[in-house]
């Protein structure tokens, strides 16, 4: 008897839930459509012209960065491919307004927007979504954070499709949910949230950005951390499962995504069945995504690459010879960035080569980038006195923040391009350097090694290193070539990047992947 009255008291609860659910998803239906009436009338659309909404989840649009390169490029395409679709942005950029984002892109990236066929959607909890505000189990913090941001950006509007462009993969369950899976989804991944090699650090105790030097001495650590990263993973992969297309920024990332999407981890699958975390499978598995063929169902589910778009024209215009001996870095002062190899690395080669420290042999380090909030502006503190630790600061100078006009004039000059991030997904700034003449030594992983910084009919298009000793032997081989031999490697890598990372080429590749799912 006892069991039976239980059984109905679940079965009730579940149905007040199912009601309760059902009243607050059609509340925010109702008040999408009004919300989108307002936003046509407000842009001076025609009522009667029923325009698509296309929405981008960006929370740092306004970065400057090359993710917003990509946001920005694929929304002027639409733009043109599209007259009859608003681009409605969500974004955490509350001290900006439309009219000065739309600035700043052009001034940023030379990018012209259509401001009749664009909205912002401005989300004021996007402190959830930064590193700042989940100092422990900041990955987790960050997923759920995104959630909650997707939640504020729905409950205003909904779009007819919803593109995560910046890597809130967690977002696909909100969307789903609140849409009841009546919309398609999609995804630009710059760069796996977690990935197999995240995993096999852990594993492995090795010590690097995502795994912090106490947890990889302790072994009860590392082993907390790996249960931690595989619970990580296979809701990621859960998430990451949900979209309609998915689009990868290289092969690096396309094969990382791929694995994710396959993965499988039979503990975690028994530990999600008959306890509260079937709670947890249950909500990431409810209201599948929308396919465009029925067969599509079965195929496996893999990512398109789709190069980011480098606007290579003006610079492929800038002269091979004649270059300044300045090694340029081009990154936002982000931790993954890692900017302070990028001082190492040089305090090194000037170690090396006294030479280069004065006179006509004298070397430059130039470090230009974005700061996006106070955790940014901190790290380029830190950057100053270490560089005044290392005693290379009469040779270094930061450059934050700078505008688009600026840059051109320093990649026109440099004759080295350094980039010392490790597994970096793809790298604008590796084909911005190839394009502008500019000879790029990169890390040895990721995009720069696998898509970028290969080989031209078989000779080389620049160099690749993994540790200050290597990075400061790759400058030095620059800096000692000749004339001609610099030449005919900047002309090479020039050649590269127009002809596989032009602007044109990513346009395409967008069309393709998401063809269908526009009208």
């Amino acid at each position: 008897m006892a069991f039976a009255i239980a059984l109905l008291c679940l079965l009730l609860t579940g149905l007040l839930g199912i009601i309760i659910f059902t009243a607050y998803t059609n509340k925010l239906a109702r008040h999408s459509a009004q919300a989108r009436h307002a936003i046509i009338k407000n842009l001076g659309i025609s009522t009667t012209s029923n325009p698509q909404f296309i929405g981008f989840f960006h929370p740092y649009c306004n970065a400057g960065g090359g993710g917003e390169r990509v946001l920005w490029t694929a929304i002027a395409a639409t733009q043109r491919a599209h007259p009859n679709c608003v681009s409605l942005v969500y974004t955490g950029d509350v001290d900006a307004t439309k009219e000065q984002i739309i600035a700043q892109v052009e001034a940023r990236f030379n990018i012209s927007l259509d401001p009749k066929s664009l909205h912002f959607i401005f989300l004021k909890r996007r402190r959830l979504v930064e590193d700042a505000a989940w100092p422990r189990f900041t990955l987790l913090g960050q997923g759920l954070g995104s959630m909650f941001l997707a939640w504020e950006a729905l409950s205003q509007v909904i779009p007819d499709l919803y593109i995560d462009s910046m890597g809130y993969a967690f977002t696909f369950h909100i969307v789903a949910w609140i849409t009841k899976g009546s919309i398609p989804m999609g995804a630009y991944v710059h760069y796996p949230t977690i990935s197999t090699d995240m995993l096999a650090r852990v594993k492995a105790r090795k010590v690097g950005h995502t795994n912090r030097g106490d947890v990889a001495g302790s072994l009860v650590l590392s082993r907390g951390k790996m249960w931690y990263y595989r619970f990580l993973m296979y809701h990621y992969s859960l998430a990451l499962s949900r979209p309609s297309f998915i689009m990868a920024n290289s092969s690096w990332t396309k094969n990382h995504v791929d694995a994710i999407l396959s993965h499988s981890d039979p503990v975690m699958n028994v530990m999600h069945i008959l306890n509260p975390l079937f709670i947890l499978r249950l909500f990431a598995t409810t209201f599948k995504s929308k396919k465009l063929h029925a067969d599509s169902a079965s195929k496996k589910p893999e990512a398109n690459i789709v190069y980011p778009p480098c606007d290579t024209r003006e610079m492929a215009q800038f002269p091979l010879d004649e270059r300044e001996r300045i090694i340029l870095s081009i990154a936002q002062f982000r931790p993954e960035k890692d900017h302070p190899a990028q001082l190492r690395a040089f305090a090194q080669l000037l170690a090396d080569h006294p030479t280069y420290t004065s006179g006509s042999s004298s070397v430059q380090l130039l470090l230009l980038g974005g700061a996006r909030n106070a955790d940014d502006h901190a790290r380029v503190q830190f950057l100053r006195d270490l560089a005044e630790k290392l005693k290379i600061t009469p040779h270094v100078q930061f450059i934050v923040n700078a505008g688009y006009p600026e840059m051109p004039g320093w990649l026109a000059m440099a004759s080295i391009g350094l980039s010392t991030m490790v597994d970096e997904h793809f790298g604008i700034n590796v084909v911005e350097f190839m394009a502008a003449g500019v000879i790029p030594v990169t890390h040895a992983s990721g995009g720069p090694l696998h898509d970028i910084v290969v080989p031209l009919d078989g000779e080389a298009t620049g160099f690749h290193a993994h540790d200050p000793q290597s990075f400061a032997n790759a400058m030095h081989t620059v800096l000692s070539m000749s004339k001609s031999e610099q030449r005919a490697m900047r002309t090479r890598a020039r050649t590269w990047a127009v002809s596989a990372f032009a602007e044109e080429r990513f346009v395409e590749g967008w069309e393709a992947a998401w063809k269908g799912w526009v009208i």
